[in-house]
């Protein structure tokens, strides 16, 4: 039996150059949101969660899922007032339940989210994507960070071209380049100069994977308490890339790390946002049997494809091209959904499309990866997927 997945579209809020209006007409069902002035680790009202619910509902959208309630660094590394940040995020959390918002995407990656090296890779078609290049983040780390050992994390090979790549840089391409790799993260420019980010990574010396692993654990017990009683759905948003960086432990990038976490502690409450765009980037993950062994736990989905390239780059393919297989990981999704206890229906995104098209004339998007046009297009080859997966299944 198969039950199609709701429709839905990211939106970074009234600032967002993509309009609420423009998201209707790709006849998205809903959105993935969150309140982005709010800084990380304070609580968010219930008359703010309400009102951007009154944002939502004069364009005909629901609100599908959070997207994120972030954990501050201090509740990452269980320093300086991380307590009180766990109050207020259980407070949050209430407070969504109570507003009757229900799927709380969040991540557990230290320091910065997701990482790539070109926000706008130029691909022989003229469209635009995100990629992620191991010798321009060597450079990055090397001649800009400068971290102690970073040498060590990469080949022979890999040193000789960041080098040259560097070196290629104008002063103004060394100042894009340093800025692209800090601030990537949508929605979150959080202005920090290369001393803070030193700063930053110094408060993981001595926190390895399991120090991590049991940071996070913690974070768990003192917060899916209130998402049960709230009835909130929490839902952990793989590591993007699935692999150490900056020295960094990573610890949700495989199908074992995942099944480590929903386990951690043990509630509906505890789920994944199943990303099909950062678990494809290792390649030994089997989406399709995260889907099938995990879907109980699955609470909100992104949909997107890597491609890999010889080198270790990866950038984001077309949703039906690259690395993931849409229409089996699609059908898997249709069959988690169909037996969803609570019969509520699981939504998904088209998550991170290239710039094509009028997207390319106008000015860039301050959230990269989220233009209308190359989403639209996604979302566009999905749900024919799910019309074809639905006609043969009849």
């Amino acid at each position: 039996m198969l039950r199609s997945l709701t429709p839905s579209f990211r939106w970074y809020g009234p600032g967002d150059p993509v309009s609420l209006n423009e998201i209707v007409q790709t006849g998205a069902k809903g959105v993935f949101t969150a309140l982005h002035d709010i800084p990380y680790g304070e609580a968010w009202s219930r008359a703010a969660i309400r009102q951007r619910l009154g944002e939502l509902a004069s364009a005909g959208l629901s609100w599908e899922a959070v997207e994120s309630v972030p954990v501050s660094e201090a509740i990452r590394t269980r320093t300086g007032d991380f307590e009180q940040h766990l109050e207020n995020y259980r407070q949050t959390l209430t407070n969504l339940g109570a507003e009757g918002v229900s799927v709380v995407i969040y991540n557990f990656m230290p320091v910065l989210d997701w990482v790539r090296t070109d926000l706008a890779w130029r691909l022989s078609d003229g469209t635009e994507c995100l990629r992620f290049d191991p010798v321009r983040f060597a450079a990055f780390e090397l001649f800009l960070l400068k971290r102690p050992g970073a040498d060590s994390d990469y080949t022979p090979d890999q040193l000789n071209q960041a080098e040259e790549f560097f070196k290629s840089l104008s002063v103004e391409e060394i100042r894009v380049f340093e800025r692209g790799l800090i601030d990537v993260f949508p929605g979150v420019k959080m202005g920090l100069s290369l001393d803070e980010l030193r700063a930053m990574l110094a408060r993981y010396d001595g926190i390895d994977a399991d120090g991590l692993r049991e940071h996070y654990r913690r974070f768990l017990e003192a917060v899916v308490p209130a998402a049960e009683e709230a009835g909130v759905r929490l839902a952990v948003h793989p590591d993007d890339p699935p692999f150490p960086i900056l020295g960094l432990p990573r610890i949700v990038s495989t199908q074992a790390d995942l099944e480590k976490i929903v386990t951690m502690v043990d509630s509906p409450s505890n789920g994944i946002c199943y990303c099909t765009g950062s678990l494809s980037a290792r390649l030994d993950n089997d989406l399709v049997e995260i889907a099938e062994t995990l879907g109980d736990r699955i609470h909100a989905t992104h949909l997107r494809s890597v491609a890999h390239e010889a080198d270790g780059s990866f950038y984001e393919a077309n949703h039906l091209e690259g690395a993931v297989n849409m229409p089996a990981v699609v059908q898997a999704l249709q069959k988690v959904n169909a037996r969803r206890a609570d019969g509520a229906s699981l939504s998904y995104r088209p998550d991170h499309g290239h710039r094509m098209l009028d997207d390319l004339e106008k000015p860039q998007n301050p959230n990269p990866g989220y233009d209308l046009i190359g989403r639209m297009k996604g979302m566009a080859e999905i749900e024919g997927i799910q019309q074809a997966l639905q006609y043969i299944s009849k």
